[in-house]
């Protein structure tokens, strides 16, 4: 069976956020005796910054895994030669796994796989959901609506969380919709750096309004002021070089620049050595369709506190962390509350969790049964 991913932006593009390292795993983790994998994509690494990567040919990813970047030449991904390339890669597909709603490809592949009869698995990626900081809604009602009328008959709405499937339905109507999670790498063994007598915080992930940093800052205010805790925090991230001012700003505002500290964009062993030297990471949220951090730092056995605006109710079922309202008074209660708690514990149950419902060879095998599905389905 042949997959075709088109995305807007893929490997190593990690400003982008979870969607990026999520795509890739779940392409190299693809069964190779059922699936031959192209990737079509650009160059895009932020809105001003471009991969340094090869864009005048294909090349081989994994095995059994082709490669596509295609030159960025405007905004984030707006690309003349991936709309040249999209018909022959999907007269080559069998099913296309289309990912993102409102960015330059979509359109044109939802609306070439209806000419050439080919389905689609679309996988929103949280894009459907809607906080109170959502910008420019009609533009975003206009654009779903044309998307409804460009879409193949054959069309399944990939949804990571029950959450995101429940509100993707509303944009989507008579779509039909599919909820596969995302999976997570679990590493052979962990191991953790003692801690100093202060309990480490970790936030990880985009710098972005919508993930609540703010709201962990004066979190940690509290901390110190009224609780009188000592703590330590590390963010690892990076996002709109605007917006990272705004968080320095901030944390200067608040008087932590000695307890907070900004490490910019994390992967491969660092990532892990920031697992190792964290006893506690906080996803303060207001809305995610999976948060790829949590299965992470759980993987590494480091328990967490996510926000209500996340789908991770069952932590406090399995025992491996707090789902708790996203404000600083309710963060700032929690991490207290969890530094009493056995958190090594914790995050050997989280591991367990992981390894047991969560692990890349399993959500593969899912998302190829789904493929199997859908092409079976009369066109």
């Amino acid at each position: 069976m042949n997959i075709l991913h088109v995305i807007p932006a893929f490997h190593p593009a990690h400003i982008y956020g979870g969607p990026i390292q999520s795509t890739y795993e779940l392409c190299t983790h693809l069964p190779l005796d059922f699936c031959k994998v192209r990737v079509l994509t650009t160059d895009a690494d932020g809105a001003k910054t471009l991969l340094e990567v090869e864009t005048e040919k294909e090349i081989r990813l994994a095995v059994g895994v082709r490669l596509r970047y295609c030159k960025r030449v405007m905004r984030h991904s707006v690309s003349p030669l991936i709309l040249r390339l999209l018909p022959r890669y999907i007269l080559w597909a069998d099913v296309v796994h289309l990912t993102a709603v409102y960015s330059f490809p979509t359109i044109p592949t939802l609306l070439a796989c209806k000419v050439l009869r080919k389905p689609v698995i679309w996988s929103s990626r949280g894009a459907l959901q809607r906080w109170q900081g959502s910008t420019r809604p009609m533009l975003k009602y206009i654009w779903e609506s044309v998307c409804r009328a460009a879409a193949p008959s054959r069309l399944i709405l990939h949804t990571t969380s029950e959450d995101e499937a429940r509100e993707s339905k509303m944009r989507m109507p008579g779509v039909e919709t599919v909820m596969i999670p995302n999976g997570v790498e679990i590493p052979d063994s962990i191991t953790h750096v003692r801690a100093n007598g202060r309990i480490r915080l970790l936030y990880l992930g985009r710098l972005h309004p919508i993930k609540g940093i703010e709201n962990l800052l004066t979190a940690c205010k509290v901390l110190q002021e009224e609780l009188q805790m000592p703590w330590t925090l590390t963010v690892a991230g990076t996002g709109d070089p605007a917006y990272t001012k705004t968080i320095l700003a901030k944390i200067e505002e608040l008087k932590l620049l000695e307890h907070v500290k900004m490490v910019g964009e994390v992967v491969g062993e660092e990532k892990q050595k920031l697992f190792q030297n964290s006893d506690l990471t906080v996803v303060p949220s207001y809305t995610e369709n999976f948060g790829m951090v949590v299965a992470e730092a759980l993987a590494y056995g480091v328990p967490v506190i996510v926000s209500k605006g996340t789908p991770w109710k069952r932590l406090e079922e399995i025992g491996c962390g707090l789902w708790v309202d996203n404000d600083p008074e309710s963060l700032a209660k929690s991490i207290e509350q969890m530094s009493r708690m056995p958190l090594r514990e914790m995050g050997q149950r989280g591991r367990e969790w992981m390894a047991k419902e969560f692990s890349w060879p399993l959500i593969a095998e899912k998302m190829t049964d789904l493929y199997k599905s859908l092409l079976a389905t009369p066109s």
